[in-house]
Formats: C-alpha cells, structure tokens, sequence
C-alpha cells in the first residue's frame, strides 16, 4: 500500500524546502522537491550601478553571503574582461577558502551529524573505552578521557535542566541508528568542539573581509584591503600571521577530526553507500586562481555525464567557454510566467503564484519557487562530490591525496575497502565534502604563502579601476561554492543593469521536475531510499541533507503580515 509523506519544512537547512514521498514497501517510489519561497534579487538589481551588485546579492542568503558577492565582482569583470591585481586574487582566495572549512565543518557537525548520531545513547558510554578508540583514529588532544569524562558530565546537566537545545528534538532510538554509545559520546565531544573550531575559520574570513557574514572588502576591480606593512591599521605581517595561526589551527582540526570522524561513520553505514545516487550527471567549475589572468587553477572544473568515467574539461571561467552556453533554466513546474528554457542571460524572473500544493492532493503542474537549471538540457549534480569526482578523474594531486586518505582511513578502523565508484551516494557527498575541506584547509595555507611571498616582494597593488563602455556586454561570475557551482550572469547596458540571474548550487540540486519531466537531483536521489517508520522519516532526512540544502539561496522572500506559512505533515 502507497503512502503518502509530506515533511514541510526539512529542517537544520538555510531556507524553506518542502520534500514530498510516495512511500511503497519500506521504500521511496517518487518524490517532490518544493521551495516555498520566492527569490526576487534579480528584481531589485534591474537598472542599478554594476558596481553595487555585489552588496546586494550577498544579502541572498545568512550563511551563503561571501559566495554571492565572490560570483557578482566575477560577473562584471568577466563583462568588462577586467584583470585585477595577483593580491586581491590572493585574498579573494584565502577568503573564499576560509569560508568553506567554517561552512563545511557547521555542516557535518550541526546541521546533519544529529542524522546518524544518538545523543542520547552517549549517556551511558564508557569515556576510557571512548578515548582507546579515539587514539586509534587520530592523536586529537581532545580525545582525552578527562575531555570526554567533561563532555558526558555536560551532557547529562542538559539532560537534568531539559535544556536540551539543539539535541531537544532528534530521533533518538530510530532503528536506523547504529553507532555505538561510544561512538555518539565521541561525536558529541568533537560537536561541541567544532563550535569553536568553525568560529576560527569565520575570524579569518572577518580580518581580510572587514566583518562577517556580509564581508566589505570586495570592489569591482580588486579588493579594498590596503596593503603597507609599516602601518598598524592595515594589511600588515602581524595581521596575515594572525591568519596564518587562525588556517593552521582550523586544518588540524579538518585533517585530524572531521576527516577521520566522516571515515568512522561511514564504516558503521555501509549501506548508505548504496542509497542516494539518484542523478549522475555533474557539474564544478575551476577555482582558487593562482594569477592575476585567471589561466591557472588550484582546483580543477570538469562534466561528467551519466556517472561515466569521460570527463569534459572546464579550463577558465571565460565566456568563451563551451559549456556557458549550454545553461539554461526552465520554469515550466515553477511559479513563475512561462514555461520554456531560457539561458540565464535572457532570464526571465517574473512570479506566477498558482497556488498552494494541499498534502493530500497530486502534485499540481506548478509547485516550487526553485526554478530548474539544465546543462545541454539535462539535471546536473553540483556539489563537493562533483569537485572531487572530476579531481579524481582528472588526477588532480590533492584530490587523490585526501580521497585516498579517506578510503585508507574506512580501511584502517572498519576493514572495510571502499571505492571511487561508492562515492555515487549519501554518504560518499559526506566523503566529498570532508575530502574537500581538506583540500581547502591545505589550499587555504598555499595561497597565504602565496601573498606573503608578493606583498614581500614590494607589491601592494590591490586595485584596478573599471570603465564602463556605451552599448550591451555580458558577464559572468563563476565560482565553486561550498554547496558547488554557483554562477551570477548579468546583462550590462550603456553602464547600468539590463538583467541579473543567479544560477545557484541548491538551484541546480533542488530544482523541481521540468518540461520533460525530468527530476532534479534531490527528487531523483531519493527514489529507492529505505523509510522505517512512515511517522518518523529520518532516512529522506539523511539524504538531502547530505547537499546541505540552501534554500535561501534558490529562493527568498518573506511574509510580511508574519502569517503562518509552512507546517509540518506526516501522513498516509
């Protein structure tokens, strides 16, 4: 007998997603993938100064704000065809990469860890029989048995007050829980240490960007960080090891902990290695430029399409590249007028609202506010699993490197021989995203050197002046975010904005059905996935939240008489 569930909204994610299953035989048989907001950004920037795009698409998103301001400077000096300066490539650099350790640790730790984790299971585990495991995985300082004596007392007085917090509303018990009491005490432990080790990776992103989130360093043509060693009060030697201490502290943390932690928890859900795969088709641009021309990459851009081993080159993020042209987005089962394919830089954003899709009923022919991006009209995967799928493939050396410590690490604790190929899944875009923070982490201290090195040498150029020509110029802004491919492409006329469309990665995962009926990435993943208990649907949890969802980004508005907007259904 089908069952019909409805979880409105998924939860520890940025934004408003509504995911809808047909359950048949314990297993997913059809889902529906539903944004429940609307995005109008695009609207606000019509006819504005090019220049300002940027202050104005970070504020998209609370978590995503470095990346959209990354991808708008990048669009309109792909426009322009403006070079700026080695050293504000640099800091762009080591900003971006300090932002994706913080985004990718809050991630695994806080916003999906409590999926496979019983925090109420580490109450009754031994802390020395925690501690001998822990010394098999890492030498962590924090695996101590006195650390983790501390963090089982500091568990059991949230219990006692039943101050719970974020622990308030788990599914602890779910049959689909496996770990060990010593295994949540551990996790739990390297929780309540990841608070703090994220934080580090934000005072990186606030010393170069001004503050954070919403950074303010960022100009069309460079950066605003003066640079003059001699001066207190700006970018100086103290200030970059400032940085420097802040990367290395974060990396230990990266290489020692979140790594080893993933590979622990995978080798206790086999399983999910067979779950989640869904569309196999993937997108990731190049990134990390390592000059002032933006010819050569730190980390490597490709397509793959149906999971195959061929692997299409992305070498640059110029407009001339072949597959700027394949983009498109359709609106055909979204809210918005029309129903073709469009490439971005004749995208339309004009709301349709057609009303509000009833639990109960089928899904009608529009029900989300995500629209649904297509390469050479096709869904396309975007994420960390892309980024490392085309390294790997590519051979890139970092990518092999942290991939292979991965699959050494499973081996090393749970005997288990992982694979390359098992990476098609939930728990292998887990893998991706902890073997990608890695690369960042070690990226991150590369390019730090790296400006150190040129602002040695006498250079503290930071800024080259935009002109704005008469007549029409397209741009556009690439860049591998920490949720994948995320691209802003605007549309120049005589100095002001024709058109601005934001393609962002929860775009391309979220995006709904289209005029083929083709599903998008996390409809189709979460066909086959097994459902224990229809009243408790942590399995689909565990599988979107393994894109770590950002609605805000694919969409964002709000109800301004503060009406109830959204509720949680679960039902036959």
């Amino acid at each position: 007998m089908s069952q019909r569930i409805t979880i409105d909204p998924i939860t520890r994610i940025e934004g408003h997603l509504r995911i809808d299953l047909e359950v048949d035989g314990g297993k997913v048989s059809k889902a529906y993938s539903s944004g429940t907001m609307w995005r109008g950004i695009e609207t606000i920037l019509q006819g504005r100064d090019p220049r300002d795009a940027w202050v104005f698409t970070q504020r998209i998103c609370g978590v995503c704000t470095t990346v959209h301001a990354i991808a708008s400077v990048r669009s309109v000096e792909s426009a322009l065809g403006l070079e700026i300066p080695l050293n504000a490539q640099l800091i762009r650099n080591i900003i971006i990469s300090a932002h994706a350790q913080h985004d990718h640790i809050v991630h695994f730790y806080h916003l999906s860890a409590l999926d496979w984790v019983d925090v109420v299971s580490a109450l009754s585990a031994d802390p020395a029989k925690t501690a001998a495991l822990a010394a098999k995985i890492s030498n962590w300082p924090g695996n101590s048995e006195k650390a983790l004596i501390a963090v089982k007392e500091k568990l059991a007085a949230f219990v006692k007050a039943g101050q719970l917090g974020p622990f308030a509303n788990g599914y602890w018990g779910h049959p689909a829980m496996k770990l060990s009491p010593e295994v949540n005490l551990l996790a739990v432990a390297h929780y309540l240490q990841a608070l703090d080790i994220q934080r580090k990776a934000n005072q990186v992103v606030a010393i170069l960007g001004s503050k954070t989130p919403n950074i303010q360093n960022l100009a069309v043509g460079g950066v605003a960080n003066a640079i003059n060693l001699d001066n207190p009060a700006t970018l100086n030697m103290e200030r970059l090891y400032r940085v420097k201490s802040l990367l290395d502290e974060v990396q230990a943390f990266i290489t020692q902990v979140y790594l080893p932690d993933v590979a622990a928890v995978a080798g206790f859900y086999p399983d999910w290695f067979k779950y989640g795969a869904g569309v196999t088709n993937y997108l990731a641009v190049p990134d990390m430029p390592t000059d002032a021309k933006m010819t050569t990459f730190d980390l490597p851009g490709g397509i793959i399409m149906a999971g195959a081993k061929d692997l299409e080159p992305v070498t640059g993020w110029g407009k001339e590249q072949p597959f700027v042209k394949r983009v498109t987005e359709g609106v055909a089962r979204s809210y918005y007028e029309g129903k073709e394919q469009r490439h971005p830089w004749q995208g339309e954003t004009k709301p349709n609202y057609t009303g509000d899709w009833k639990a109960e009923t089928a899904a009608p022919e529009k029900y989300s506010w995500v629209k649904a991006p297509r390469l050479d009209g096709k869904p396309v995967q975007v994420g960390p699993l892309a980024q490392v799928l085309v390294g790997f493939l590519t051979g890139h050396e970092l990518t092999v490197k942290y991939v292979t410590a991965a699959i050494n690490t499973v081996k090393a604790i749970h005997g288990i021989q992982l694979t390359p190929a098992m990476l098609h899944s939930t728990l292998g875009r887990h893998a991706a995203r902890a073997i990608r923070c890695a690369m960042m982490g070690e990226l991150s201290l590369k390019h730090w050197k790296l400006l150190a090195e040129n602002v040695g040498k006498g250079d503290t150029a930071i800024f080259n002046a935009p002109v704005f020509p008469k007549g029409t110029i397209e741009g556009v802004g690439l860049h591998e975010a920490p949720r994948g491919t995320l691209s802003h492409w605007c549309v120049i006329e005589n100095g002001k904005l024709k058109n601005y469309q934001c393609v962002v990665p929860s775009t391309w995962n979220a995006g709904p059905r289209d005029e083929k009926d083709q599903a998008g990435p996390y409809e189709a993943c979460l066909v086959g996935n097994p459902i224990a208990d229809p009243k408790l649907p942590l399995e689909a949890l565990r599988t979107i939240h393994s894109f770590d969802p950002c609605l805000a980004c694919a969409i964002h508005t709000h109800d301004a008489d503060g009406n109830e907007i959204s509720q949680v259904k679960v039902g036959a």
